[in-house]
């Protein structure tokens, strides 16, 4: 019986937790802001997973232009501009500033896209590194080493030793991986280390 109690106090908190949560989004569309906009507590975060609604998934805003045409006047593009511009104010200065940030014209359009949508996933990449190829791994954010090990094959992760790891950027600078590691750029990691984009990893593993 006091389970039971339990259970429906618990179900009565979630409803009315979920009513207020609902009211306060209907109050933000009704004054034309979507519900991207609004701060969430993390208790509201896992409630709206169930709600599955349109305007909290992640926006990219896109103008399908040659590269050539890029900071160019275009009036379909300032169209573009605008209505992301618009939307962007409505964010608080955190992400506002944030996705500011990114709108730099450093490189390719394609590359942009392809970042934009990498962050807006919480999607990091790291790389593997052999005589036959090179191949990038997709992982989320915040992954342990023998969980990343885990995307190339499953022995890795539960045979997982340690991690030999070099930033991208070393291993470019001083040619290869034996180099950087006769210069001490080659880090040995453990079970608790969090991946970080652009990692070069050699997964020491035993089954």
């Amino acid at each position: 019986l006091e389970k039971a109690e339990k259970y429906l106090k618990c179900g009565e908190k979630k409803y009315a937790d979920e009513s207020a949560l609902l009211k306060k989004i209907k109050a933000a569309l009704e004054a034309g802001k979507t519900a991207r906009t609004l701060s969430f507590t993390d208790e509201e975060k896992e409630l709206l997973k169930d709600f599955f609604l349109l305007t909290t998934k992640p926006v990219i805003y896109c103008a399908n232009i040659g590269e050539a045409d890029i900071g160019k006047p275009n009036a379909y593009v300032d169209k573009v501009r605008a209505f992301a511009e618009e939307d962007l104010s409505t964010l608080d200065d955190a992400d506002r500033e944030e996705l500011s940030r990114d709108l730099g014209l450093t490189e390719s359009g394609l590359s942009r896209v392809i970042k934009a949508g990498y962050a807006l996933l919480g999607l990091i990449r790291y790389l593997t590194a052999g005589e036959k190829e090179v191949r990038a791994w997709t992982i989320e954010q915040g992954t342990k080493a023998p969980q990343a090990a885990g995307k190339i094959h499953t022995d890795f992760e539960k045979g997982f030793i340690r991690a030999e790891i070099v930033s991208y950027d070393d291993l470019v600078a001083l040619g290869g991986f034996t180099q950087a590691k006769e210069k001490g750029k080659v880090r040995s990691e453990g079970k608790e280390y969090v991946m970080k984009d652009g990692d070069v990893v050699l997964f020491r593993f035993n089954v």
